[in-house]
């Protein structure tokens, strides 16, 4: 199998867009493909606990059932430390959610291991 890339940068103004790409990302994953989650710029706020509760996308489902369909199927999920320390989000405001806080030169690096990059 092949391994994704599914980079998110758009906010929770658009749950629909947010769900879509994390639906992608569980889709691969489901298929047996390695994946990886990178959410930068805005998107770095759809991982705060009551986001990703209350957040549902049009047609594209809840992003908690993703991210945590995610996690159980061994993706690895990946926040922007500039992003989230220029939101006021912290390891702390996770909910514990295993994630790697991430400067751009891994973003680059995830991006030429992986076989395809989707961005959303």
């Amino acid at each position: 199998m092949g391994s994704l890339l599914v980079h998110i940068s758009t906010g929770i103004e658009n749950p629909t867009r947010v769900a879509l790409g994390l639906l992608v990302a569980r889709s691969a994953l489901g298929a047996g493909h390695r994946v990886d989650v990178f959410l930068a710029a805005d998107g770095v706020a759809a991982l705060r606990p009551a986001t990703l509760d209350a957040g549902v996308g049009i047609g594209t489902g809840s992003l908690r059932e993703h991210v945590d369909a995610l996690v159980a199927g061994g993706a690895r999920l990946f926040v922007s430390g500039m992003s989230a320390k220029a939101r006021g989000l912290g390891p702390d405001d996770l909910g514990g959610l295993p994630v790697t806080f991430a400067p751009p030169d891994r973003l680059v690096e995830l991006a030429f291991e992986a076989d395809r990059v989707l961005s959303y």
